[in-house]
């Protein structure tokens, strides 16, 4: 099967958006992917929408047309059913640019980890397994600023909705036979909350590598610092590498605490960047430390010891994760990383609820909960992972 030369209409208007619209309010599915630019700049730019429903195959471009209200609202619309494949990132671009939260959703990448494939699934290898539909990835990184398109951009950009009603089909019947479709449905439904789409500005700085080696003063400098990198980029609009590059970091902070003169003799900065934000840095460092800082150094996950034995249960439990998975055919990506067993457990414990309690049981469910009281107990050729008493 081809999707060569397949008809679709390209909407460069407002009038013929709004009459897509029109047309549109009351299908039962829509599928859609994104094509987007984020090099080089803060806010990623949204270059293209493909849309297949029921009534044909539509290409709308949002660089012609400034008001994209009427296809956000099909979006939102919880009667129709929304299909997209890593749908994650295209949503999450619609949030941050127009604050849309999406309603009656459904993934195929989360689908295809519920049903045996791993995860995450490549589209092109999902389609090719499940549809035996070979897929062209030629124009991948294709500059979709650029006007006009090409007819091989198109095809390019067609490609990666086609599949999707017909995917969509196929997984959900297997969710359907497996029972799992609810557990499925547990993940699209923490797609269609706002605070799946909320970014603390503050995480970059708070789980950034340098930080649990540096003192507060020096803590509260990297916060400030990398604050200061974020807002000049959103409001120039640039890269936050292009304001200040990350390489450059642990130079600065380590430097700063003899003022510019330590900045200065620091041959790894330019002399560029000191005079021109010098004074700024210095400034940064000394101001004194508010309560609001203190509340975010506290948030600093604290140093983890080398613990071989801890090392030891967390390999066990993720083995154990791992070979539940295997009997129900489920990608343990799906459940958790190799190393989130800590963080689920300190930081995210409604993750070991729903569908999760469902396939690991209550037993495993509760170690999990409770790693820091773990022991090992090795009985003859029997190894138990016990709670202490």
């Amino acid at each position: 099967m081809s999707f060569h030369k397949t008809k679709f209409a390209l909407l460069e208007s407002q009038a013929e958006l709004d009459t897509f619209y029109r047309q549109h309010q009351d299908v039962s599915w829509l599928c859609f992917d994104t094509e987007f630019v984020g090099e080089k700049r803060f806010t990623t730019s949204l270059c293209l929408i493909q849309v297949a429903t029921p009534h044909g195959i539509y290409l709308v471009d949002p660089q012609r047309i400034t008001n994209l209200e009427p296809f956000l609202r099909l979006i939102e619309d919880e009667r129709i059913l929304k299909i997209t494949h890593a749908g994650d990132n295209d949503y999450r671009l619609l949030n941050t640019l127009f604050g849309v939260v999406p309603r009656h959703i459904f993934d195929t990448q989360i689908a295809a980890g519920f049903v045996g494939y791993k995860y995450p699934v490549s589209f092109r290898k999902l389609v090719e397994s499940e549809l035996r539909i070979s897929l062209d990835k030629g124009y991948a990184v294709t500059d979709w600023e650029a006007r006009p398109f090409s007819a091989k951009q198109l095809q390019y950009a067609l490609e990666d909705v086609l599949p999707l009603h017909q995917l969509w089909e196929k997984l959900n019947a297997k969710l359907q036979k497996h029972n799992r479709a609810h557990w499925a449905a547990e993940e699209f439904t923490r797609m269609e909350s706002p605070h799946f789409y909320y970014r603390d500005p503050h995480l970059e700085a708070i789980q950034h590598d340098m930080m649990k080696a540096l003192n507060t003063r020096e803590q509260v400098f990297l916060i400030r610092l990398l604050d200061w990198r974020r807002r000049t980029a959103e409001t120039k609009n640039y890269s936050k590498e292009m304001i200040l590059p990350g390489k450059l970091l642990g130079h600065i902070v380590r430097s700063i605490s003899n003022g510019r003169e330590g900045l200065k003799h620091n041959r790894r900065l330019p002399e560029k960047l000191v005079h021109q934000h010098g004074a700024l840095f210095e400034q940064l460092y000394q101001a004194d430390i508010t309560p609001a800082e203190r509340h975010l150094i506290a948030q600093i996950p604290a140093e983890e010891n080398d613990d071989p034995r801890e090392e030891i249960l967390q390999e066990m439990l993720y083995l154990l994760v791992k070979y539940k998975c295997f009997e129900h055919g489920i990608s343990p990506g799906m459940v958790m990383a190799r190393n989130g067993i800590r963080k689920i457990r300190n930081e995210n414990e409604s993750m070991l609820n729903g569908w999760r309690r469902e396939l690991l049981g209550d037993g495993l469910i509760e170690r999990l909960r409770n790693f820091d009281q773990l022991d090992i107990q090795v009985n003859g050729g029997i190894v138990e992972l016990i709670l202490k008493p």
